[in-house]
């Protein structure tokens, strides 16, 4: 006999066998799909010692860690930029007055609507900007715009009640979102604030379409030398992971950030002193419960 859940019946013992049989399908899929992948490497000479020696060379080295350290340039202005730029557009969004909440929306949804390809050729091609803050600029137009939707929505995810509370106590509006809405509304934003950044963190590769030196145009330099017989493959399999872990870092960031908030004081329950008897009435007497 199988127990019953609330939820779902508890798979019984044909059940488990077939699950277990698409499990070890499912993993003989998977293997066989990488073998044919390392086969298909082997086949075309990828690890041959001609395409990975130009990674032993200190010109090399210093090539893609000088494209490293400006991606993470690039990244980290238009990161700062996107932000300032979504709370100011998400400030405007939540305006009182119509003429700046309108214009508001109308930038958060043309920049959204944007390509940021399309931005970054336009402000490097039509308005002859150099291509660092040409790629920056596109960058932070349009994850800025996306961010000013989420800032907007994380303030209106908080529970109407708070808002309406301290418009009681008598608090202005800057007062409110300052102090009661905004903090509330970090801790749902944050995931998709560090998704967005994420975002901005992979589209700085757009860099090397405006000739700007970032870590994808190093790559391209090396994989497109005839002298080492065009190491294509293995450049994407030597930047790739570094990709991964920036981006893999920054969420991790994040959960750092989430749980450091979770244990702040601020956010902690605050332990109450026991209840005591009453305080003395005027007369010197402790309050006395009335008799039937």
């Amino acid at each position: 006999m199988t127990e019953a859940s609330a939820l779902y019946d508890v798979p019984g013992p044909h059940t488990r066998r077939r699950h277990a049989l698409y499990g070890v399908l499912s993993t003989a899929v998977l293997l066989a799909l990488l073998a044919w992948i390392l086969y298909l490497l082997f086949h075309t000479h990828q690890f041959t010692a001609a395409k990975w020696t130009p990674f032993e060379y200190q010109g090399i080295q210093m090539l893609l860690l000088r494209g490293l350290g400006n991606t993470l340039k690039a990244f980290a202005v238009a990161a700062v930029l996107s932000l300032a730029l979504g709370g100011l557009l998400a400030t405007g969004r939540l305006s009182d007055h119509r003429p700046v909440r309108a214009l508001a929306t109308l930038l958060v949804e043309f920049f959204r609507a944007m390509p940021v390809l399309v931005m970054i050729f336009f402000i490097f091609v039509a308005l002859k900007v150099q291509p660092l803050p040409a790629l920056v600029a596109g960058l932070t137009l349009y994850n800025g715009s996306v961010l000013a939707e989420v800032f907007r929505s994380g303030v209106h995810a908080v529970e109407r009640g708070q808002r309406e509370a301290a418009f009681a106590l008598g608090m202005r509006k800057t007062q409110v979102m300052a102090h009661v809405l905004v903090p509330q509304a970090v801790r749902a934003m944050l995931p998709a604030i560090i998704s967005q950044l994420v975002v901005a963190l992979k589209d700085t590769s757009l860099g090397f379409l405006i000739t700007y030196e970032e870590f994808l145009h190093a790559g391209k330099l090396i994989a497109s030398n005839l002298d080492y017989d065009l190491p294509f493959i293995p450049v994407v399999m030597v930047i790739s992971p570094i990709y991964i872990g920036m981006c893999m870092l920054l969420s991790w960031f994040a959960g750092w950030v989430s749980r450091r908030e979770q244990r702040s004081p601020k956010t902690e329950a605050v332990a109450h002193a026991p209840a005591g008897p009453g305080a003395l009435l005027p007369g010197g007497e402790r309050p006395m419960a009335p008799k039937p």
